[in-house]
């Protein structure tokens, strides 16, 4: 009789049997050695994984704090703990950069990956169990001037939609924020994401009719230096989206003071300063349509116009594609941009 034991096995004897690589039978077989397999290690913690991910994508600690809502320290010791877990280092730290070591950069995709796919799963699981409410994040301008006036209308045109509208500044993340679609400024172009034009941009000044009629008329550009500046503080990265030096650079106009007057966020502040006769604005055109036809505002040098590189887009992960919500906001969208062109 053979037992096993920890070292090899033992004949009746008591006799241990075990020879060099193998283990021999008394009668001269061979019995293979056993093989002894170490379990997979396990997968680290959500929260560092999220840390990394984050801190990656955006190459700062400070910046993976503001989207994650904590400190610069909790995101740091975070992926720091992450990195005792692999026993692998991420990143490369010094005083000023942060950058991905080889090791790092070839973890991040499948991190990546990994949260996208939960992020699809968690989604569709919601769907399939109810019909939720469509949320949106918009610029909160975008939603005072241009979606709330039209919700009347959205909401014949599509029965029986529940909107949840959000204006947060931050960019969405559709892995992990709880959010279907969002309006982006920007160039259009989101690694997967499906990315629709809602509005290009033109800037142009407007004020109140009953600044033009005091004592200072505004007639030509030069006439801007007896009126207050209005500014439009709006935090966009966007080197084409104007200011009163940069528009009125661009018009030839170099000579006047643009570092006077008040600033606002978000914009359409600016634009009720303006329609409550405080000064001149410069504004995006879709944003104060109703403002001049109901006579609130005049537009000033109407062959005046700068385009902006940049425009409103409607963006949703491609796997939300085929949900029938958003196919339905889509098209209303659609509809109502040709009706206003």
């Amino acid at each position: 009789m053979l037992v096993a034991g920890c070292c090899g096995w033992r004949s009746g004897a008591g006799r241990w049997l075990y020879a060099g690589t193998r283990l021999r039978y008394p009668l001269g077989y061979y019995i293979p050695k056993p093989r002894f397999f170490s379990m997979p290690r396990k997968i680290p913690p959500l929260n560092p994984l999220r840390a990394f991910e984050v801190s990656a994508r955006l190459m700062s600690f400070t910046k993976a704090a503001e989207e994650l809502f904590v400190t610069p320290s909790a995101v740091s010791h975070q992926v720091k703990s992450l990195e005792a877990n692999l026993g692998i280092a991420l990143f490369i730290r010094d005083s000023k950069t942060l950058t991905l070591t080889p090791a790092g950069k070839a973890y991040l995709p499948g991190v990546q990956e990994a949260f996208r796919q939960l992020a699809v799963a968690t989604y569709q699981l919601h769907r399939e169990q109810s019909s939720p409410a469509l949320k949106i994040n918009l610029p909160p301008t975008f939603a005072v001037k241009w979606l709330i006036p039209r919700m009347r209308g959205l909401a014949q045109a599509i029965p029986g939609l529940d909107l949840k509208i959000s204006t947060s500044k931050h960019m969405v993340d559709f892995t992990r924020d709880d959010v279907d679609m969002e309006v982006r400024y920007g160039r259009g172009v989101y690694a997967g994401l499906q990315a629709e034009l809602c509005l290009p941009v033109d800037v142009f000044a407007v004020c109140s009719p009953a600044l033009q009629q005091g004592a200072h008329p505004i007639q030509t550009l030069s006439d801007l230096r007896h009126h207050v500046l209005l500014h439009d503080d709006s935090t966009y990265d966007d080197v084409s989206n104007p200011n009163w030096a940069a528009w009125l650079a661009h018009m030839g106009m170099h000579d006047i003071d643009t570092s006077r007057g008040p600033a606002f966020w978000p914009s359409h502040l600016v634009i009720d300063a303006a329609i409550d006769g405080q000064g001149v604005a410069l504004v995006k055109k879709n944003w104060v349509r109703q403002d001049l036809a109901a006579g609130r505002l005049l537009r000033l040098f109407p062959e005046l116009s700068l385009p902006v590189e940049y425009a409103y887009y409607l963006v949703y992960p491609q796997e939300r594609a085929d949900d029938a919500r958003i196919q339905s906001f889509v098209q209303w969208m659609r509809a109502e941009l040709a009706a206003s062109a």
